[in-house]
């Protein structure tokens, strides 16, 4: 889906974050991602979330504040950018309570604009770019495609360049998925993970 770029994005309020994380996981659904960057400005739909809560010991903030994870126990609304795997970023939204600990993992997108900009800075080794439903499929991915840097942790998602925008539209609850949380250990039970059921861009489904 290309949406008319002329159109004007509202950003989400600042009380939209301040609210219990598993119902911020779920309204972040269908919501948009923008990153106006030098290079230019991309955009992408969110349909995929993960909540992580403060008792949850597959979270962050599980034993309490850090350095890595301060952010957490910041003001709801802002970025939590995390590095894995020794060369990955990961993209979350601060959520709840300041001082409480919990965050919304942003886990797939759907590409909206700045498609050729994604494709460039996800650019294979080999001359066949990546496919539009591959762009955004996964957390490290969609960093990546976005231009999301180690530098946007600690932003607040209100204002330029990296901020959430509203939903064109009410996403029904029968529309959404629910399921265990992926590439985890600790609480894998736990029906955490959020998405658009009939939505091709997700990384996962359930069988």
């Amino acid at each position: 889906m290309i949406i008319n770029s002329s159109r004007k994005w509202v950003p989400l309020s600042p009380s939209f974050f301040k609210r219990p994380t598993l119902q911020v996981a779920q309204n972040l659904l269908g919501t948009y991602l923008l990153h106006e960057s030098k290079e230019g400005r991309s955009i992408g739909k969110i349909v995929e979330t993960e909540a992580y809560l403060a008792d949850d010991p597959a979270c962050h903030a599980f034993g309490g504040p850090t350095p890595r994870n301060q952010p957490m126990f910041g003001p709801p609304g802002r970025a939590y950018v995390y590095f894995i795997y020794g060369m990955y970023h990961c993209f979350n939204v601060v959520t709840h309570q300041q001082g409480v600990g919990e965050a919304v993992l942003i886990r797939a997108l759907e590409p909206i604009e700045g498609i050729e900009l994604m494709q460039k800075r996800r650019k294979k080794k080999t001359a066949q770019p990546f496919k539009i439903h591959e762009l955004c499929n996964g957390p490290a991915k969609l960093v990546i495609a976005m231009g999301i840097l180690k530098s946007h942790n600690h932003h607040p998602l209100l204002k330029a360049p990296l901020w959430l925008a509203k939903s064109t539209k009410k996403i029904p609850s029968q529309n959404i998925g629910k399921g265990s949380r992926i590439g985890i250990q600790k609480a894998a039970d736990l029906h955490y993970r959020f998405y658009l059921i009939d939505n091709h861009f997700v990384s996962r489904k359930n069988k």
